[in-house]
């Protein structure tokens, strides 16, 4: 795809690390005169080429395979309408504004916490890919076995939250991790937008969690996605004020599955999509023990200054209608 005018490449690449703190969907965004646009390709299937060097004990055509199941696992969601097509090995590198989406590997020892990342090329007239870049960083050692690699990372798991920025996915808060030497470890995550990695050889970032496909549902859903599920949108207030940067996230109590999203206004507004339906408890927390970062902006003005609260009653999410004006009220830690 060749950029046209207008075409800007995004600066800050998005990534997934290795041992930073954690952080619920986020769709990415970019200024279009005096409004924001979410990311999203405007054209499938997204072409995109693998760059034909490999890495150790990965070739290109086993590290190409992993990459097509990460993207395939987006394509089979239901409620949203994706595809892509593999258009060959090249020698070009990815990070490179050439108007060809490129997948490969880089010896990047100077990011000894960065495992890969994720640049796009879009249009500033509307917000749309033009191009988007995946390095995976061969300063690490990597696997594609079926059962995963003993002390590699699996490229198939970082393939699928990588692919999911590519589509248009920021990062998800729906994990849990715990001091380690050295940094974090993930000890659980509902989303595989999670930005930090599990620890090598584990492959259970190679299933999408309800999150990720309420995510992919928003930017590119079914008229049945618009039909069969539901939202909640409300605020986020402390002392009657907005909470900024507040993560919300919604449990469903019939199947357990966790769909979160965050306040992203002074008011505290919150949205949260692609609910089944079914009663939900509403939770609020703050981002206090996460790399702010990874999820938003420096300067955004997140507020960490508050307690976990719950919604004062169970919420009803209807068959494809919302829930309004539901006020999630936090104190002050």
């Amino acid at each position: 795809m060749t950029p046209r005018r207008g075409a800007a490449a995004l600066a800050a690449a998005l990534v997934i690390s290795v041992g930073v703190p954690a952080g619920a969907y986020l769709k990415l965004g970019t200024i279009v005169g005096t409004r924001t646009e979410s990311l999203r390709w405007r054209d499938f299937p997204v072409r995109y080429f693998v760059n034909s060097n490999g890495a150790p004990q990965v070739t290109a055509q086993q590290f190409q395979a992993a990459i097509a199941r990460g993207f395939t696992s987006w394509h089979n969601v239901g409620t949203a309408r994706t595809s892509s097509e593999f258009a060959g090995f090249v020698q070009a590198q990815p990070f490179v504004s050439d108007g060809a989406s490129v997948i490969g590997f880089q010896n990047r020892p100077e990011q000894e916490r960065t495992l890969a990342a994720t640049t796009f090329t879009v249009d500033t007239t509307d917000g749309h890919i033009l191009e988007s870049d995946i390095f995976f960083n061969s300063f690490f050692l990597w696997s594609v076995a079926d059962a995963g690699g003993g002390d590699r990372f699996d490229v198939e798991s970082i393939a699928l939250h990588e692919t999911g920025h590519l589509l248009g996915l920021s990062h998800s808060a729906l994990g849990e991790t715990e001091q380690v030497s050295g940094g974090r470890r993930v000890v659980a995550a509902e989303s595989v937008m999670f930005p930090i990695a599990f620890s090598r050889g584990n492959i259970a970032g190679r299933t999408l969690k309800a999150d990720d496909i309420a995510g992919i549902s928003d930017i590119y859903g079914t008229a049945g996605f618009t039909r069969d599920f539901g939202s909640i949108a409300g605020r986020v207030t402390k002392a009657g004020r907005g909470v900024k940067g507040a993560h919300v996230v919604a449990f469903a109590t019939r199947t357990g599955k966790l769909v979160g999203g965050f306040t992203l206004d002074e008011n505290g507004g919150f949205v949260i999509a692609g609910l089944e339906s079914g009663t939900y408890i509403l939770r609020a927390e703050p981002l206090d023990d996460g790399d702010i970062n990874s999820f938003f902006d420096t300067g955004f003005g997140v507020d960490v200054d508050f307690r976990v609260a719950f919604h004062d009653r169970v919420i009803a999410v209807p068959r494809g209608g919302g829930v309004r004006d539901i006020e999630v009220k936090v104190v002050a830690k």
